[in-house]
């Protein structure tokens, strides 16, 4: 959660100026939109402070409690639950968009377009432009459809390419009744293997490691959430790690 955090943080616009009070709401969106928390504890948050190493705010639990009270003709900036709190819907789009521009986009973007030049694959290559002209505008929805196209094609053709035997191997094992192919020589062949399962084959063949399986299932879950029509709004710091996590871990380390 280190590594996540700091690269929030990366994106908080001149951070190293901000208050420890301006912190919590900040810390308040990483742990609810970000990592999805329904609500974020002080306890969490004086633990990010910790984390890296910033100042706290003497009274994390006060600060938000007072800041969560109704006061007339003005919107409270955390929502209190029995769970701990939320960020207001309105602060909470402010926030997001004060994080739309920083280093870690234009590092996702240069990831994006350096990747152009390295794929030989012509069906790699269109998902890939289209991937880079969604996120481009800001379509985060599409933009982690297309990289999730992008990245499973990519397995399915270094499979086919150089560990087909094994995969086979592990596939001829399956009984799920939901695998209607028995063997694979295409990339056709695949789309007869539900994702979920084919993630567990490629691990079971030992062709991608058990780290890059954990990668593999939480991206396929993120994916599942934004591809379907829902009310679940995604942040810019997700979709950005959606794609370098993707990209670092998976596409350039699985080469065809």
């Amino acid at each position: 959660m280190l590594d996540e955090l700091n690269a929030f943080l990366s994106q908080v616009p001149e951070w190293k100026q901000k208050t420890s009070a301006e912190l919590i709401h900040y810390f308040v969106y990483f742990l609810t939109v970000v990592k999805e928390q329904p609500a974020a504890t002080p306890g969490q948050i004086e633990k990010c402070f910790d984390m890296v190493r910033l100042t706290k705010y003497s009274n994390v639990s006060a600060y938000m409690s007072k800041n969560a009270k109704r006061l007339k003709g003005k919107r409270s900036p955390f929502l209190k639950l029995s769970s701990g709190y939320q960020l207001e819907r309105t602060h909470e789009s402010e926030i997001g968009a004060s994080l739309q521009s920083g280093p870690a986009r234009t590092q996702a973007s240069n990831a994006l377009n350096d990747l152009l030049t390295q794929l030989t694959d012509r069906e790699e290559k269109a998902f890939l432009q289209e991937a880079i002209d969604c996120y481009s505008i800001d379509a985060r929805r599409a933009s982690i459809v297309l990289v999730w196209i992008l990245t499973i094609h990519h397995l399915y053709q270094y499979i086919l390419k150089h560990k087909k035997t094994e995969f086979n191997t592990e596939l001829s094992k399956i009984k799920d009744k939901r695998v209607k192919v028995s063997a694979v020589n295409t990339v056709d062949d695949f789309s007869d293997i539900p994702e979920g399962i084919f993630i567990e084959l490629a691990r079971a063949a030992r062709i991608i490691t058990n780290d890059v399986r954990k990668i593999l299932d939480v991206k396929l879950g993120i994916r599942n959430t934004y591809a379907h029509p829902s009310a679940v709004m995604i942040s810019q710091v997700k979709t950005t790690d959606f794609i370098l996590d993707l990209i670092q871990n998976v596409i350039l380390k699985y080469r065809l």
